[in-house]
């Protein structure tokens, strides 16, 4: 079945999202931006034959089925709460709300509404994740115990990009943490209970990095770091009593690397793929589409609200607030 979207922004992101849009459901039916020009360009560029100035105008109008959000971070709750309220299911880019308080809040009308609500994270949809899990459940590499993962963004110094920008939730834990914290309580059993975390600063106030341990009841443990000045890796690992899972480019992912440690002197290998990495976004609008097919997310909310819990957690460590959460 083809649905109608409208699409919430035309930055970078929403020219990837519309090309995926245009190749699985054949057509987008509308797209709002306050920039007038930009919007009309990119409205031409996409085959949108749809335009609205006021976004609120697009999340009322009744032939829309689908909204998307590709805003900064700050706009993510109130376009949420207007399009679950008009009767629309709702896929929002991440972070999905600033803050643990918004995404309750938001979770509870989805519910009430009986509409679909599901965060833009990439790893939640590659299909690699499926075979890793199986692999895991199948006890292959036994139990697991520590999950490590990383996430370097080298951002150009510019204190008055959005990126650093407190006033619109900049920072490394918002723009790039929900990947890797997404990582991590994908591969333990329960919500983590303890959490210890250092932070640098960058000269704005937001977080430029950290450092985070996770760990759970069940004795499980995370390791995650985050920098915004400094590039790393996108590696996540997970370790067993029997072996461990090596993914590169994990938000991403198309293969995993499988170690078996019989002992701790033998070891053998294995590497599982599936998926396109060039098609993360077309699998993200496949799973809503059948999320709204089925009225059922398949748990993909429930991790979102877990994962932005643990943001907040990080965050309540740190002693930091955003300048709008203050008032």
């Amino acid at each position: 079945m083809k649905y109608n979207w409208g699409m919430i922004g035309t930055g970078w992101i929403a020219h990837e999202m519309a090309d995926a849009l245009n190749k699985v459901n054949g057509t987008i039916y509308g797209v709002a931006d306050l920039n007038e020009a930009k919007l009309q360009k990119f409205a031409s560029e996409k085959k949108i034959s749809n335009t609205y100035v006021d976004p609120d105008e697009m999340i009322n109008d009744p032939k829309i089925d689908i909204i998307y959000i590709a805003t900064s971070h700050t706009y993510h709750f109130d376009y949420i709460k207007k399009a679950l309220n008009a009767g629309k299911h709702v896929f929002c880019e991440k972070a999905i709300t600033v803050n643990a308080k918004q995404f309750d809040e938001v979770k509870t009308l989805a519910d009430q509404k009986n509409l679909i609500l599901t965060e833009g994270l990439t790893l939640l949809h590659m299909p690699i994740y499926d075979d890793v899990k199986n692999l895991i459940s199948s006890g292959a590499i036994g139990d697991v115990k520590l999950v490590q993962v990383n996430f370097g963004s080298l951002k150009d110094y510019d204190p008055n990009n959005r990126f650093f920008n407190k006033d619109l939730a900049g920072g490394a834990l918002l723009d790039i943490g929900g990947y890797a914290t997404a990582f991590a309580r994908s591969f333990l059993k329960e919500q983590p209970n303890n959490i210890l975390t250092t932070v640098k600063y960058f000269e704005t106030g937001v977080d430029e990095q950290s450092g985070i341990i996770l760990k759970n009841s069940s004795e499980q443990m995370a390791v995650m770091a985050l920098s915004m000045r400094a590039k790393q890796p996108k590696r996540g690992v997970i370790s067993g009593t029997k072996g461990y899972i090596e993914i590169d480019n994990y938000p991403r992912a198309t293969s995993a690397k499988i170690t078996y440690t019989k002992d701790a002197h033998t070891q053998t290998t294995q590497t599982i793929t599936s998926g396109d990495s060039n098609a993360a976004l077309e699998y993200e609008v496949s799973d809503m589409q059948s999320y709204v097919d089925n009225g059922y997310d398949n748990g993909q909310l429930k991790l979102s609200g877990e994962v932005t819990h643990i943001l907040d957690s990080v965050r309540n460590e740190w002693g930091m607030k955003y300048p709008f959460e203050s008032k």
